[in-house]
């Protein structure tokens, strides 16, 4: 189940960047700040994993 968790967040993070660029390029001030906060979002929860994996071992 921990994978699939991963590759969600690792998703969420690119969508993210892809919309944060997209807002940058368009001047769409409120996709750029979409974007950004869909790419912290997903890199928060890629961490979360990488760290419940630390404790797993």
């Amino acid at each position: 189940m921990s994978l699939k968790r991963k590759i969600s967040a690792k998703v969420q993070a690119i969508k993210g960047r892809v919309a944060q660029r997209f807002g940058g390029a368009t001047r769409n001030r409120r996709l750029e700040n979409e974007g950004r906060t869909d790419r912290f979002m997903g890199n928060l929860r890629l961490s979360g994993e990488k760290v419940k994996d630390v404790f797993k071992r």
